[in-house]
């Protein structure tokens, strides 16, 4: 069921939509989805022509993506149809599918805003299987595709700042003022502030020791993937089940030495993370009119939320296992010139105009089951050159306020004046029950 905001007590399901001649039918969703596992199943997708295309572990994640995601790459869109698109739009006309109420979509129609929707999450996941049944039909990882011989990770660990203990990581609530006034329709227009209380965790760093036994100097890749311990009935996850939710947390470059290398890596210069203010920043300002450069522009909005890389935790503690894993970059790099200059999470959202930044897949080596079936545990998946280290990320349930410096937004002069009457103390945090924060005046 998928509830709405003028059907807050009164959820909807989805159904076939019809809005003066505009129609999808969930019959449409479902049969698109059936030939799609039915080419999984034989390994290939028919085009147009009648040519069979083999899903290939080479190419076949692209063929299908764009099966799935209908655009003038599809191969034969008559056949497999829109189904991602299509889901997008049933569901966010799910509170109005005949148009008896002139209602517009809602958030889940819109790609800057979809993810608002809790419902999202459901489709993706959905549509993930999808890609997650080829994955299943390709060979699993045989120990010599994982390893990197010569190379051996000695150890890690994580230090966060302000905290003494190993490997730990902490979280809080933050509260954050962003300018507004462009998202309301009334004049004068003046800035408008407004508090956003989310998710933000201290800056830490890996620390990794890695051996090589090379004579000479050696490109390598590091990756650093975390996924939970336990399972929602607190028992140890077994590996099949704990490596679909492994996270992506970091991909870098190094040159190891010959020798004993000591790595150091900021959670800041992350690879799947953007900073806050390109998160929030002004699509008004200084955007290009069209083209390649309108293009770059937009791309250089994607990226995870740098306050979101890592999970809330628990206030007691909730146990986690941080993955590193060094591979061969002679291998893995991609030759090609780098356009634009944002740069900063091509793990998550590739490089603009350009070929995704690793040979190896994403997510990999999690993408794949591995070869033996006696792998139960993330240990049993070790090679030398991969490290598991317990990590413990613990919540702090209080709000921290942060006054960012407005002129990131823009002139401050004739800014409408934001005060909190709340008496919570002007400095430290305030407990979350109260989600206020210390008075601010803004000038």
């Amino acid at each position: 069921m998928i509830e709405t905001e003028r059907d807050q007590f009164n959820p909807v399901c989805a159904q076939d939509i019809n809005r003066g001649g505009f129609k999808i039918d969930i019959e449409d969703l479902e049969r698109w989805t059936a030939r799609i596992y039915d080419a999984i199943a034989v390994g290939y997708i028919v085009n147009t022509t009648g040519d069979r295309l083999p899903l290939t572990e080479e190419g076949g994640a692209d063929l299908l993506g764009n099966v799935i995601e209908s655009s003038s790459l599809t191969p034969n869109r008559q056949l497999y149809g829109e189904l991602m698109n299509q889901g997008h739009i049933l569901i966010s006309l799910a509170h109005d599918p005949e148009n008896r109420f002139l209602e517009s979509y809602g958030v889940m129609g819109d790609g800057a805003v979809a993810m608002r929707d809790p419902i999202f999450y459901r489709w993706h996941a959905h549509v993930w299987d999808l890609m997650r049944a080829y994955k299943d039909k390709l060979p699993g990882y045989e120990p010599t595709q994982l390893a990197f011989p010569g190379v051996r990770v000695l150890g890690v660990e994580v230090r966060t700042d302000g905290h003494d203990k190993a490997n730990e990581l902490h979280t809080y609530w933050q509260a954050s003022d962003l300018e507004l006034s462009r998202g309301l329709d009334f004049s004068p227009r003046r800035p408008i502030f407004a508090r956003l209380t989310h998710l933000q965790h201290r800056p830490f760093a890996y620390h990794i020791r890695v051996e090589s036994d090379a004579a000479a100097a050696r490109d390598a890749y590091v990756r650093v993937f975390m996924a939970p311990t336990l399972d929602e009935r607190g028992s140890t996850m077994q590996f099949n089940d704990q490596r679909h939710l492994m996270v992506e947390m970091d991909k870098f470059h190094v040159i190891l030495e010959p020798g004993v290398n000591t790595l150091q890596r900021r959670s800041s210069a992350s690879s799947v993370t953007i900073p806050f203010e390109r998160t929030f920043r002004n699509l008004d300002a200084n955007r290009p009119a069209g083209g390649r450069a309108l293009d770059e522009f937009t791309f250089c909005g994607c990226g995870l939320p740098q306050h979101m890389l890592v999970p809330r935790g628990t206030e007691a503690g909730l146990p986690h296992q941080l993955f590193v894993m060094v591979t061969d970059y002679a291998q893995d790099r991609v030759d090609q010139v780098l356009e634009g200059t944002c740069l900063d999470a091509p793990s998550l959202c590739g490089v603009f105009a350009g070929r995704y930044p690793d040979r190896r897949p994403m997510g990999f080596p999690f993408d794949r089951r591995p070869a033996h079936d006696r792998v139960a545990s993330l240990r049993d998946f070790l090679t030398a050159n991969m490290f598991v280290q317990r990590v413990t990320v613990r919540f702090r349930d209080a709000v921290e306020a942060l006054v960012r410096n407005t002129t990131r937004f823009g002139p401050t002069k004739g800014t409408v004046k934001v005060t909190h009457f709340d008496p919570s103390p002007a400095s430290g945090s305030v407990k979350r029950d109260h989600l206020s924060v210390p008075p601010i005046d803004y000038a």
